[in-house]
This record gives C-alpha cells, sequence and structure tokens, in this order.
C-alpha cells in the first residue's frame, strides 16, 4: 500500500494501520506499506521496517532495532524526536550532523553507500543475506498459495463485473449522453427545415440539394462519435493502473464499452432519421426509412469504434484528437461526395474503398436514388442511376448489404484493434523535463553530489519596513501593512446535498461552521487541525472569501474595518493545496509572473527583480529555479518543490496575510520539515499566517505558536496558544475530567485528536464544544476579538485607486510573456500540429492535383469547391505560419492561378480562418464545465457551421428563416472569399447542368457569391476573430465553473 494516510489525520491513520496490523496477525498475511510522516503510536505498530534511500536499502529488519543500528553508527535519537523523523533526516546530507552522539571521534559525512555496506555486515544484514541465499522449500507452502491463474475470477465473471461497472458510469455520466442526444435532436431541426421539401422535383438539380442532406446526415452522425475519443483518454489512466494489477484482461474493459454503446447508436440513429427523413421528402416507403436507420446505426457504431482504437493507439488527448481530425477529414475527403471516385487520381482511388464514410454514402444514397421514384427514363437509364453515375457511385443494388456489412467490419476490427493496443502497447511514461545546465550536470553525476542539495538557509527576506531600499544586511525591502483577522459568529450553510435528501433528511440547508469566533494576529503562526472533516478547509476558504456557493454569516473584520473581498485580494495571499502551476515555464519564471503582475506599478524591474531572488532565497528554491514546473505526476517539480513553489508564489506579491491549505500532506518528514521551516521564515517577516495541516511530527507541530482545533460539525473545541512543548493544550484537556493523559514523549497532535473523539465524547457523555464555550479561553478568545475588531487609531481602511496592481497594457504584456513561453515549450502540441498540417496540405494538393485549372462544367467547379471546403473544415486552426506553410503547399499543387492578387485573397482567408478556429475552440472551452461537455457542443457547432456554409445547400436556397444563420456563419464567408477571389471575375464559359453559362455568373446566380462585395467579405472575415476573442475573455472572466 502506498501512501494510504495522505490526506488524513493521524488518529484516522493509527486506526487503519492498526486494522491492518491486526489482519496480519491473525490471517498470517503479507503486508508491506509505505507511509509519509508516520506518527510514534503508528510507526510503532510496525513489524519490521525497510529504509531507503538513493535507490539502496539502508537497513531491513526489526523496527525495535533499526535505533540501535544507527548508534552503532554514531548517531543517536533525541528525546522527543520521532523515529521515523529520525530515520529519514539522519541519512541526509543536510541534516545528519545535528544526530552525531561520540564525543571521541570527530564527525564526518556518512554517505548512502556507508550505511548499505554497514547493515551488509551487520548482523541483521548477515541473517538477511542468509534467508535469502537458502532456496525455498516449497513442500512447506499451502495448496493455495500461489495462484495459477492470471486473474482472480473466470472470464464469464470478470465480463459481468465489468459490464456492470460500465453501466454504473453511464449512469454516473448521463448528462453527457443526455446532452449529445439533445443536441443532435436540435441540430436534426435545424437540418430538417433548412432542406425542407423545397425541392419536389425529380432531376439533377434536386437530387444535388438531396445529395447534400444525405451527407451532412453521414457527417453528423460519424462526428457525433468523436466524443467518445475524450471520454476513452480521461479514464485510460485508471484502466491501465488496473490492468496492471490485473483486475482484468483488456478485452474485459473493451468488450462492455463497446457494446454498451449499441445502444446509443440505435437511439442517434432513430431520433436523428424520424425527425428529418419525411420532412426532408425523402423516398416515402417505410422499408427505405429502416434501411436508412440500420445504416445509420452501422456507421456510428464504426465511428465511435475508431474513436476508441484511436485514444488506445495514441493515448494522449493532443496527439489522439489531432490524429483524429486528420483521420475523419480525410475520410470525408476520400467518402465520395466532396471529390468523386472519377475525379480521384488514379494512384489514390484504392482510399476510396478504405473510408468508411464510402460506404455509408454508397448505401444512403443507393437507398434513396434506387428507390420508384427516380426510375424515370433519361435516355438509356433512369434519372437515378445517372446522379448515382455522375458521382462514381452507380454500384450493383445488393451493396446496400454490402455497406452494411462493411460499416459493421470497420467496427469489429477497430474494437479488435483497441483490445489490442490496451494489452500491448506500452502505457505513456513519466519523462523529466529540465533547461538548467547546472541541474544537467547534477543528474549526470559531473558534481560532487549524486543529488541536488537545498542551501540550509534560513534568512528572512526583510520586508516589513516602511522604505524602499537596501538595508545593511543586502536583504530586499518592500512596505507592507501586518494586518488582523477578526471574525465573530461565522456560519456557513450550503444546500442539502440529494444523497441526504434520499436518506431522509428534511433540512433545506446543511451547517458545515457552527459558530466561529477567532482571531489571526501578525507574526503569529497559526494552525488549523481536527478530524477529516471537521471544517478546517471550509473555514480557511470562508475566512479568504474563496467560496463560490452557500450562505455566510458572521462578522469578519481586517485591521477592524469590515471585510471588503475586492481590496482584501489585493493583500492576501492563499496557498492551494493541489498546487495549481502552469507546467511549461520554469519555477523563477512562475515568482517571476506572480510578481509582474502583483507588485505595485511603483515598484520599478530591478527592484521587482532583486525582490524574486530572494524569496527564492527564503523559501529555498534557488537552486532548482532553473528547472520547468511540469506536470504533477509525469514530469517537472517533485511534490515538496511544488509545495514550496505556490508558497513562493504567494509570498512574492508581498501580502499582509497568507492562507496555506495543507502544505505539508503528500510530503515526507524531511521534506515537510523543510516546507514549514520555509512557512517560518515567512511568519519571521511579521506576517499573519494559517496553515491546516495534517499528521504534523512533534517537532512541525511545535512550531506553531496557535492552535485551533475543531470537531466533526464545525465547531471549535479549542483556541490558544500551545505553549513551550504544547503545555498549554496538554493542560487544557487534561483538566477535564475523564480525557486520558498524554503519555511520555506522546505527539500532542495525535493525542489531542485521540483524546477529543466522537467515542471519547460519547463515553464521557460530554459535548468539547460546550465546555470550550464555557472556558477561560473562549471569553479570552472574544475579548480579544471585540479588540481587534476596532480600528487602530489613525489607521485608514484598505483603498486602491485602481482595481489590479497593473495596468492594462503590463498585464498583456505579462501574460503574452508566459503564453510564449509555455507555446514555444510545448513541442509535442506544437510538433503534431505542424505534421498535421504539412501532411493534411500534401494529401489534398495530391487528391485536388491541378483542379483548379480544370473547369469545363458544374462538376469540375463543385470539385474545387470542395478543395476549398475541406480545407476550412479542419478544425485546428494554424495560425499565420501555418497559414503560409499551408498556402505554399497547396495553391500550387491544385493548380490556381499564380497572380499576386489571387495568392493574397487565398492567404488572407486562410489566415482568418485559423485563427476564427483557434479563438471559437477558446470560446468553446470557456463556456463549457469539463472537457466532455466541450468536445460534445464543438462537435456540434462544427457540423453546424458545415450546415450553413453553402457547400450542402447554397446561400439563395437556403429557407428564409434560416438564412441569417449564412450570413453569420463563419465559414460560409471563408468559402465565398476563396471562391469568389479565385473565380468570381472568370469570363470562361462552361457547362452548367446542361447549359453554357460564364464562371462569374453562375457563382452569383447558384452561390450568391459577388466579386464586387469581395472587399465585404474580407472585412466579415476579420470580424470573426475579433468577436471570439471577445466573447471568450468575456467569459473566461465572468463565468466560473470551479464549485468551493
Amino acid at each position: 500500500m502506498d501512501e494510504i494516510s495522505t490526506g488524513l489525520d493521524s488518529s484516522t491513520t493509527f486506526q487503519i494501520v492498526t486494522c491492518l496490523q491486526q489482519l496480519v496477525h491473525l490471517t498470517d498475511a503479507t503486508a508491506v506499506l509505505s507511509l509519509l510522516q508516520p506518527a510514534p503510536e503508528t510507526f510503532e505498530l510496525f513489524d519490521d521496517l525497510i529504509l531507503m534511500a538513493e535507490g539502496q536499502i539502508v537497513y531491513h529488519g526489526p523496527r525495535s532495532q533499526a535505533l540501535q543500528f544507527f548508534k552503532d553508527c554514531g548517531f543517536w535519537c533525541p528525546e522527543r524526536k520521532g523515529v521515523a523523523d529520525f530515520l529519514q533526516e539522519v541519512i541526509s546530507k543536510k541534516d545528519q550532523r545535528q544526530y552525531w552522539y561520540r564525543t571521541d571521534i570527530p564527525y564526518s559525512y556518512v554517505s548512502v553507500d556507508e550505511f548499505s555496506e554497514a547493515f551488509k555486515s551487520s548482523y541483521w544484514g548477515r541473517m538477511l543475506g542468509d534467508e535469502i541465499a537458502q532456496p525455498f522449500d516449497n513442500s512447506q507452502s499451502h495448496k493455495n498459495s500461489l495462484s495459477h491463474s492470471m486473474y482472480s475470477l473466470g472470464k464469464w465473471e470478470i465480463f459481468k463485473a465489468c459490464m456492470r461497472r460500465e453501466l454504473l458510469l453511464m449512469h454516473r455520466n448521463s448528462f453527457i449522453y443526455v446532452f449529445k442526444t439533445a443536441q443532435l435532436t436540435i441540430t436534426a431541426i435545424i437540418t430538417m427545415t433548412v432542406f425542407l421539401r423545397t425541392q419536389h422535383g425529380v432531376d439533377e438539380i434536386s437530387a444535388n440539394y438531396l445529395l447534400g442532406s444525405l451527407y451532412y446526415t453521414l457527417v453528423r452522425l460519424m462526428t457525433n462519435g468523436v466524443a467518445e475519443l475524450i471520454m476513452t483518454i480521461t479514464r485510460l489512466p485508471v484502466v491501465y493502473k488496473q490492468k496492471a494489477f490485473y483486475l482484468y484482461p483488456a478485452w474485459a474493459y473493451c468488450l462492455p464499452a463497446s457494446l454498451i454503446k449499441i445502444p446509443f447508436s440505435f437511439l442517434d440513429a432513430i431520433v436523428w432519421t424520424s425527425v428529418t427523413y419525411y420532412v426532408i421528402g425523402y423516398s416515402p416507403q417505410i422499408t427505405r426509412f429502416l434501411r436508412q436507420i440500420i445504416l445509420l446505426v452501422a456507421l456510428h457504431m464504426s465511428s465511435t469504434s475508431m474513436c476508441r482504437f484511436l485514444a488506445g493507439v495514441f493515448k494522449t488527448d493532443v496527439a489522439a484528437t489531432t490524429v483524429g481530425s486528420l483521420v475523419l477529414v480525410l475520410m470525408f475527403l476520400f467518402g465520395g461526395f466532396i471529390l468523386p471516385r472519377p475525379s480521384l487520381p488514379s494512384w489514390l482511388r484504392w482510399a476510396f474503398w478504405l473510408s468508411p464514410m464510402t460506404y455509408g454514402e454508397i448505401g444512403i444514397t443507393q437507398n434513396e436514388f434506387l428507390a420508384p421514384r427516380w426510375q424515370i427514363k433519361d435516355g438509356n437509364t433512369t434519372v437515378g442511376r445517372r446522379v448515382l453515375s455522375d458521382r462514381g457511385l452507380d454500384f450493383d443494388s445488393n451493396f446496400f448489404w454490402i455497406s452494411i456489412g462493411a460499416l459493421l467490419g470497420f467496427a469489429v476490427v477497430f474494437d479488435v484493434g483497441f483490445i489490442l493496443a490496451l494489452t500491448y502497447l506500452k502505457q505513456p511514461k513519466a519523462s523529466r523535463a529540465l533547461v538548467s545546465k547546472k541541474k544537467v550536470s547534477q543528474l549526470k553525476g559531473e558534481e560532487n553530489s549524486n543529488s541536488v542539495e537545498l542551501k540550509n538557509k534560513s534568512v528572512a527576506v526583510d520586508i516589513g519596513s516602511t522604505s524602499n531600499q537596501t538595508q545593511s544586511t543586502g536583504k530586499m525591502v518592500l512596505p507592507f501593512q501586518p494586518l488582523t483577522i477578526a471574525f465573530k459568529d461565522v456560519q456557513y450553510f450550503v444546500e442539502t446535498p440529494p444523497e441526504m435528501k434520499k436518506h431522509g433528511s428534511d433540512e433545506k440547508r446543511l451547517q458545515l461552521l457552527r459558530d466561529i469566533t477567532g482571531a489571526f494576529r501578525p507574526g503569529v503562526l497559526t494552525a488549523l487541525m481536527g478530524v477529516s472533516g471537521a471544517g478546517k478547509t471550509t473555514l480557511m476558504d470562508v475566512l479568504s472569501g474563496r467560496k463560490t456557493g452557500g450562505v455566510i454569516e458572521g462578522d469578519i473584520r481586517i485591521g477592524g474595518y469590515p471585510k471588503v473581498q475586492k481590496t482584501f485580494a489585493r493583500v492576501s495571499g492563499y496557498c492551494e493545496q493541489n498546487d495549481i502551476h502552469s507546467p511549461y515555464i520554469t519555477v523563477e519564471e512562475s515568482v517571476t509572473y506572480s510578481a509582474w503582475l502583483r507588485l505595485p506599478m511603483e515598484i520599478d524591474a530591478v527592484t521587482k527583480g532583486k525582490f524574486v531572488e530572494e524569496v527564492l532565497e527564503t523559501i529555498e528554491l534557488d537552486d532548482i529555479k532553473d528547472c520547468l514546473v511540469g506536470i504533477p505526476g509525469q514530469s517537472g517539480l517533485s511534490t515538496e518543490q511544488r509545495k514550496r513553489l505556490t508558497i513562493a508564489v504567494e509570498l512574492v506579491s508581498n501580502p499582509s496575510i497568507i492562507f496555506m491549505d495543507e502544505p505539508t500532506s503528500g510530503l515526507d518528514a524531511r521534506a515537510a520539515a523543510v516546507v514549514m521551516r520555509a512557512v517560518k521564515n515567512v511568519v519571521g517577516t511579521g506576517r499573519t499566517t494559517v496553515c491546516t495541516i495534517h499528521q504534523p511530527s512533534i517537532d512541525i507541530f511545535e512550531t506553531f505558536d496557535e492552535l485551533i482545533l475543531m470537531k466533526a460539525g464545525g465547531q471549535i473545541i479549542y483556541s490558544g496558544m500551545l505553549g513551550h512543548h504544547s503545555n498549554k493544550l496538554i493542560e487544557y484537556f487534561q483538566n477535564i475530567p475523564g480525557v486520558p493523559k498524554i503519555k511520555d514523549n506522546y505527539n500532542p497532535a495525535t493525542w489531542m485528536l485521540e483524546a477529543t473523539s466522537a467515542s471519547i465524547e460519547q463515553e464521557l457523555k460530554i459535548d468539547f464544544a460546550t465546555v470550550y464555550r464555557e472556558s477561560h479561553l473562549y471569553r479570552e478568545t472574544v475579548q480579544m476579538v471585540e479588540e481587534l475588531s476596532k480600528p487602530v487609531a489613525g489607521s485608514s481602511d484598505l483603498h486602491f485607486s485602481t482595481p489590479f496592481p497593473q495596468n492594462t497594457l503590463g498585464q498583456f504584456m505579462a501574460c503574452l510573456w508566459k503564453q510564449h513561453l509555455s507555446y514555444w515549450r510545448s513541442p509535442e502540441y506544437n510538433l503534431t500540429r505542424f505534421i498535421f498540417m504539412v501532411v493534411a496540405a500534401v494529401i489534398f494538393g495530391a487528391v485536388f492535383w491541378q483542379k483548379g485549372k480544370q473547369i469545363n462544367n458544374q462538376q469540375d467547379l463543385f470539385n474545387v469547391f470542395g478543395s476549398m471546403y475541406i480545407a476550412v473544415a479542419i478544425e485546428i486552426p494554424y495560425i499565420l505560419v501555418q497559414a503560409i506553410l499551408y498556402v505554399g503547399i497547396t495553391y500550387s499543387m491544385i493548380g490556381f492561378e499564380w497572380s499576386v492578387a489571387k495568392v493574397f485573397w487565398y492567404f488572407y482567408t486562410t489566415f482568418c480562418t485559423f485563427l476564427y478556429f483557434v479563438y471559437l475552440g477558446m470560446l468553446i472551452m470557456s463556456l463549457s464545465t469539463n472537457l466532455d461537455i466541450a468536445s460534445v457542443l464543438s462537435t456540434a457547432v462544427y457540423t453546424i457551421f458545415n450546415l450553413f456554409s453553402g457547400f450542402l445547400m447554397p446561400g439563395p436556397k437556403i429557407p428564409k428563416w434560416w438564412v441569417w444563420c449564412y450570413w453569420i456563419c463563419p465559414t460560409a464567408w471563408s468559402l465565398n472569399g476563396l471562391l469568389t477571389s479565385q473565380y468570381g471575375n472568370m469570363d470562361k464559359e462552361i457547362t452548367i447542368f446542361g447549359k453554357k453559362e460564364q464562371v462569374g455568373s453562375f457563382l452569383k446566380d447558384y452561390y450568391g457569391f459577388r466579386h464586387d462585395r469581395l472587399s465585404l467579405a474580407a472585412v466579415v472575415l476579420i470580424a470573426f476573430p475579433i468577436i471570439y476573442a471577445s466573447l471568450f475573455a468575456y467569459c473566461i472572466g465572468k463565468m466560473n465553473f470551479q464549485k468551493r
């Protein structure tokens, strides 16, 4: 079990380990646990100990003999020092000296290698070596001690368990599926009203409109399965973990994930076909209605299976979504509608048969154009056959069923590929990204130390003075105003959760904090403690103003004045437990960015730079300042380093008050000591500092000056000074009759949680909250709160002349600098985009090779229009450089006319298109609660853009009630600009549906594209990215989906 105590209080951890100890002793089971900061009483529950450092075993033997081993090496553990803390510090070069007790021999550093060798030569080391050297006698084992099967259950039981889990997850994620179906229904209603039986004729022109509606049907059902890509990627880490534990094989996850989606394929196909089929005016036979449903079911199944397969192969959201977009575009390109099969280059026609869209196109067009109403004679053939022949889709009627079989075959092949990918492809590995040459040298062992050693400096930054100058100490001086926080009778309510209502709760509101009264003062380090769920973080969030929901009651005062959140945010810092940082900038850049935006404009850049250096030194980050922050659990900084970076980012803002939420959670004892040393440095500057904390060691606990102890239900049961060796805390609780006395050298933090537990309350029949409210401590606290609630004579309330420390230009430059660094250091994302763009451009150029010069009839013009349509449909934008590369590759390959004006218009339209897709994607994310919703919403938006682009249904033919959508559709203006700039002024006559007509005249009459309005298109095209960027800025500032 790995670090099972993280986030738990010491009392809960003790109970868990006690349970495990009894389980091991009663059942003769084998258990190995790794713990961070174990309390002495928890540590004493273990029988054996394995102590490791730098990949070597330093000690492996009975726990009770560990101290004797290190005593033999010359080191001794002090009385009030936890053994576990001592063992972690004694092997550290930085902390080892203090434990040397031999007076006859001068101290010299004992390395890990020397400890390891000493252990091997010790009694327990030799015992371990002898035990391992002897072969194990299998006859002494129980017949069931070894498992002869990889999994604990049979295949059928595993399958049923995984199927039940998928059903449960589907129920828990029901909103996603309801949202997908709802947006599909809305899109279907829009589609049916766009193609609303406007063409009743049985001729080639009417057939062209129906072909557009049929193609859009395929696109919509195909892309509705794309959300499966993101949903699968988000679940892969859990799947890999469970598969590594041999809970189930890959097929046991893949098969239920595939089967459970089949009903949704039927649902989507039935909803779409039921809404659109008869309203659009397809062939009215009920059999053809049902056949279209069956075809769309098969298409949707192949789409979802393909997305799962891509997620299993590429594993990361960047790679999978990029490749997925390219695959979708290629499937549309080779599907037989954008470019008919006869128009494809002969050496690329094989790709026609590899696209699932091909079989969807063949099946759905045959279902319509081989219907009785299309069997009107037209020369030697029928109208329906001629329509199919012009599109290269004239196959035997049995190809409908062949298409369904092919689509189901694609689904099976992709599902099998998904199983094989999860079975044989390895999980993405974490990598450590560094930019410091010094750091690289240290990791390579080119320096004397094998690891980066932090400087043992506990120098406080003198920022408590009022003058902005450098003192004789050489430390940076920045002014700040010491402030107190006083709060009286604070209550906090939230709506009663639905689960509690189901279990019979009639209360409308749930109270999380009750009658909270207290104060935090400058230069005093205050701990907020209590059992898990007592309301420590809730109280901190309420006082700091970070709660986004619920009802807060009571009086909160800052420096004697009522708290105003806008001004309070300027003088306070909040160190979150989750340590959220930008992964692609360095430690120093993270702190510099915070200083740039949060320090006043009056402080010059040089002073800010020196202040950043002082903060890095104070928090002991100067040796790793050039390391990239990285992604938690994958790359970059360790957990302990992230904690200290979080503190530095807040400290550099020069706050008067700092809140820290569990700064030592997830750290070992030594790392926690380093963090708390940094916290103590902050307190030494005269700032008001408050921490919530779990499982502190004796040393860390007694670092605090004051304690607020809370019980379950959000009530205070102790508030006051700790005293020397926690004597005031111990004296208070031991004076309560019946409370068990603390043992010698016992951790006071653990003792107080055990002594005030709910079971002790029931046993003694007392309420510790009531006892506290009747005590002298409560009266002293109330008196102190009353004094601090009155402003000091001559003081004034907090006031700032501007809402932000920096002006708009300063904020813009800081954000631009940070985004530039993050963007440049994202090689996976940027390299993938460039490769995608180049590959797509080359393929488009090859497929549409010299089509721009071959304009002889309406189909040739449609082919060129298709090349422009497919370019706009690439949903991943590439801005300037990508636009230049794309235009440079495709312009000559497609064969457009070489003139400065036409090349410029082609580049300008492409650039604007890429640009507005960037901001549109950002806007969609700002409107979405999570990635799954964003994926579903973006699919709906992009397909609606395709519907009103003018390619499937020309603008003049769109019904009047929807034509406004055509005019505000950005893709319609992109296609307008591309086609009009190339052919809007062309006088060449071509054959249009059997008649001669000039190209420019046909574009004007059929599509509504006028060359004299090209300048209008240019203005509108640049307006779209401006509008989307502005909406994104507004939404990201006003909408917050984080619930606290």
